[in-house]
């Protein structure tokens, strides 16, 4: 069964999905922590400063996992 959403509602379901502060793993398996949340014309965006690498790094919600 399809449910219709109001549009935009599942980018502000994502952006809810995470907080700046979550221990977060990459699709490739890499460990960070969320640093900022953002929305530009294509959608939400989760910004990550990864464990092993330098700098900041820009993530689509789908490409994360948030760690317990």
């Amino acid at each position: 069964m399809i449910v219709s959403q109001k549009p935009g509602s599942y980018f502000r379901n994502e952006r809810r999905k995470f907080e700046v502060g979550d221990r977060v793993e990459t699709c490739n398996h890499c460990i960070g922590t969320v640093v900022r949340i953002d929305c530009d014309e294509i959608g939400v965006f989760i910004v990550a400063r990864l464990d092993i690498l330098p700098g900041e790094f820009a993530y689509d919600p789908y490409d994360l996992t948030k760690i317990q």
